[in-house]
């Protein structure tokens, strides 16, 4: 079922009304204290982790709102809620004396027997992707006919990996003010105002956008991997709802290729040295300078 433009705008600001009522409850009383949600960013200065719940809690009430139909509500509801839990149990209980970096080095520790946070995350996110992949997999074609179990299973396999790995790339994108948001939108345009079952969810992710991006960019909040995963599963469970299954398999390609090389190469330096990219990711973000004086 397709959702109609009056829904899609609808689930928009329902998304971003939610994300704003949260972060604006969570300044009031924030959960153990701001100082437990507060972390030093790239430039040395103090910044708030609570984007990160206000925006999955707009992520979800956005994709109950614009879901197509209930199977997509639960496939919605499970992906983002995982990629939130997980994430904040990463963001809140990870032991800085022993960090890893990146899925290698918690791909890794597993296989050492260590169960880390960010191994926790994997292993979280990933059941949830394979879950929320077979609630929104059909088991019948449009035809009405009854699909092969191994089609089936093959389909379900590489839909959950589409959407943990969403999860995970969005979340190596939240390194600069603004940059994940972005990167969002790019994602979540095309779906918001294309015909498939997932536009709803690119509605709620372009809502969650609005009402988060002020903040990001002037460097008081950042998504933190508990926004960042939920934002980046929700994109991920919302492509596997609109798209056939050759797009589905070439965005997983794609994504997983990008994974690959974060291993190896910063994708800020690739940034800084594209003119284009470089543009674009420092819209709206206030320029290199000494760290700003927070008490004026």
């Amino acid at each position: 079922m397709t959702v109609g433009l009056p829904r899609r705008i609808l689930t928009g600001v329902v998304a971003s009304a939610v994300t704003a009522v949260a972060r604006g409850a969570f300044d009031a009383q924030a959960p153990g204290g701001q100082e437990r949600w507060t972390r030093t960013n790239h430039r040395g200065e103090p910044i708030s982790l609570l984007e990160g719940p206000a925006v999955a809690a707009g992520l979800l009430a956005g994709g109950l709102v614009g879901a197509p139909s209930t199977r997509g509500a639960v496939a919605l509801t499970v992906a983002t809620a995982s990629g939130a839990a997980f994430g904040l149990v990463d963001d809140l209980g990870e032991d800085t004396s022993s960090r890893r970096k990146g899925l290698r080095g918690h791909l890794g520790a597993l296989a050492r027997g260590e169960l880390t946070t960010g191994g926790l995350k994997v292993l979280g996110i990933g059941a949830g992707a394979l879950v929320a992949a077979a609630v929104a997999t059909p088991v019948h074609r449009a035809d009405g006919t009854r699909r092969s179990t191994v089609g089936w299973l093959a389909d379900v396999a590489a839909s959950g990996a589409l959407v943990a790995s969403s999860a995970n790339l969005l979340n190596l994108l939240d390194l600069r003010p603004g940059r994940a948001l972005k990167a969002a939108t790019l994602v979540a345009t095309p779906l918001g105002l294309g015909p498939g079952d997932g536009a709803g969810a690119g509605a709620a992710v372009l809502g969650v956008v609005g009402a988060a991006m002020d903040k990001d960019l002037a460097e008081a909040d950042m998504l933190g991997d508990g926004g960042a995963n939920a934002l980046g599963a929700t994109l991920g469970t919302a492509v596997v709802l609109s798209a056939p299954r050759p797009v589905r398999l070439a965005a997983l390609a794609v994504v997983l290729a990008l994974t690959v090389a974060s291993e190896k190469v910063s994708f800020t330096r690739v940034i800084e040295r594209t003119p284009v990219l470089r543009e674009v990711d420092g819209w709206g973000r206030r320029p290199v300078g000494p760290p700003a004086d927070r008490s004026a």
